[in-house]
């Protein structure tokens, strides 16, 4: 697990650093230095021409730097200031001092085209200000010139918050960011910019996510041992009642790819709850699943709601909505699982669509102003895309999409539910933490992905993990899976049961 920080963060943690720890500002930028240094040796040769393209604040510091330890070790590297050095950050100043005491050649104008390698130390994650003039002029060469860059800490032009591109914006070939992963490399479409991002410890305290609680995280592949161990002495009780309350008719496939996908998860037993149409279909695909059927003229009978209550009573977890449809009956099971069930409850595809219209939990407060409020109980999971979440909310999709992390939070705050908020960047928060999610590939939109997504997090719930890590560990592993799933074959090609077979392989070594 790897922490995502705001610029607000990352210079509280440098303040924090230097005036509480007493870390001189200097030692930390040398630090910096030497990790681009040290990242750029592995990649690049000395019959490479570097340039380092540098501002005058303290990324542009970082950045002259890295060109004089490069220098030193005998690479041909020369650096380009950009901006007035006269208004250059103190620090600034002082590594310019060194790199012309040490015969660094500094340049005020330069052809970009003419180096192939390129350090881009031009803004650090304090940008706000659209980017023009010399600096719109010197991102576009380096956008359009031959060469392999090396961006510090962010790639210029993106705001490090939320990813946006403030009119231009450097294209990264590597990112070298200091102590935490940022938003704005994390989220789209600053990521696109970034190229691959490198973390590099430059001696940041350790304790401070404990001292200062940072909240937003992603995961990396050790966090797969996150999922529950599994004992030798067990049963297929003990690994939890997956009940899916999917499907209508002509409409067998969500439920099967949920099913399949909870079982390849790890579940114990799962249970298909679906109209009898679907039952010659179910068996034949999935004859590990257990079946139960029922008779969608008939829910209002106390005699079939009673039956379908001790089915909710058996599981351990609940799924309702995919390929429910929409009409009265999935709206009658609906309130049963709602009514019902102490147990964690999904509800997704279908079952966001009618929980939209129900007022008892979806109030609109204004709707001139779009103000909403989500109540939901603390055992549900809502796992929207990006349409879903404009019909519960009433939001835009733009919004929701340029905003996603601060919405999907502002739902959460003092809730107890979770939101599993998909997009190509999916977000799961429950208020107090949130996770961003970086696995995965464009072939994951396709039709019956989310179906496979549903049945991974069931399956992690039903073994009895947190709703939340059982949520976000479930969108990470899925990613995954798709990853996997796409080696050998292109994303166009990619089908929902492709990442389905591909869980096993995810979860070999856990």
């Amino acid at each position: 697990m790897r922490y995502v920080v705001n610029s607000e963060q990352m210079r509280a943690i440098d303040q924090y650093s230097i005036e509480q720890v007493g870390i001189p500002a200097m030692v930390l930028m040398e630090k910096s230095a030497l990790s681009v240094a040290s990242v750029m040796m592995e990649k690049v040769s000395r019959s490479d021409r570097i340039l380092a393209v540098c501002g005058t604040g303290n990324n542009g510091g970082d950045g002259i730097a890295s060109a004089r330890i490069l220098k030193e070790e005998g690479f041909q590297v020369e650096v380009l200031i950009i901006g007035d050095e006269k208004r250059a950050t103190e620090q600034t100043k002082n590594q310019l001092r060194i790199a012309r005491n040490l015969g660094v050649s500094i340049l005020n104008t330069a052809k970009v085209s003419e180096y192939n390698v390129i350090i881009d130390a031009i803004f650090g994650i304090g940008i706000k200000k659209t980017v023009a003039g010399a600096f719109e002029a010197v991102i576009n060469s380096i956008n359009e010139a031959n060469n392999t860059v090396f961006s510090v800490d962010v790639p210029s032009g993106i705001n490090s918050n939320d990813g946006k591109i403030m009119n231009v914006a450097v294209k990264a070939d590597y990112t070298i960011t200091f102590g935490y992963h940022k938003f704005g490399t994390i989220l789209y479409p600053g990521c696109e910019y970034a190229g691959k991002i490198i973390v590099a410890d430059i001696g940041f305290p350790k304790n401070y996510h404990k001292k200062f609680p940072l909240s937003t995280f992603i995961f990396e592949s050790e966090d797969i041992s996150l999922l529950p161990e599994r004992r030798n002495y067990s049963n297929k009780g003990s690994f939890g009642r997956v009940l899916i309350i999917a499907g209508s008719r002509n409409m067998s496939g969500a439920c099967y790819l949920s099913a399949k996908s909870a079982y390849r998860s790890g579940a114990g037993l799962v249970k298909v709850l679906t109209v009898k149409d679907n039952r010659n279909i179910m068996q034949t695909l999935l004859p590990e699943a257990l079946l139960a059927t029922y008779d969608p003229l008939n829910l209002k009978n106390k005699m079939e709601m009673d039956r379908i209550v001790s089915e909710i009573k058996w599981a351990t977890t609940v799924v309702i909505g995919p390929g429910i449809g929409i009409m009265n009956s999935s709206e009658c099971l609906l309130d049963i699982v709602l009514n019902h069930t102490d147990v964690p409850v999904l509800i997704d595809a279908d079952g966001l669509t009618m929980l939209s219209g129900k007022e008892k939990y979806i109030k609109k407060v204004s709707e001139e102003n779009k103000d909403f409020e989500i109540n939901l109980p603390d055992n549900v999971i809502i796992t929207p895309h990006l349409k879903e979440m404009e019909r519960l909310t009433n939001l835009p999709v733009e919004q929701i999409s340029e905003q996603i992390v601060d919405i999907a939070k502002t739902i959460t705050k003092n809730k107890s539910f979770v939101l599993a908020l998909k997009d190509a960047r999916t977000v799961v928060t429950n208020g107090e933490q949130t996770y961003i999610n970086i696995s995965g590939n464009n072939g994951m939109a396709t039709g019956g992905s989310g179906d496979v997504l549903t049945g991974i997090i069931a399956a992690f719930l039903a073994q009895g993990m947190e709703k939340f890590v059982a949520t976000a560990l479930g969108v990470y592993v899925h990613g995954l899976a798709a990853d996997y799933a796409v080696k050998g074959k292109s994303t166009y090609a990619l089908m929902a049961s492709d990442i389905a077979e591909a869980l096993p392989y995810i979860l070999l070594n856990k």
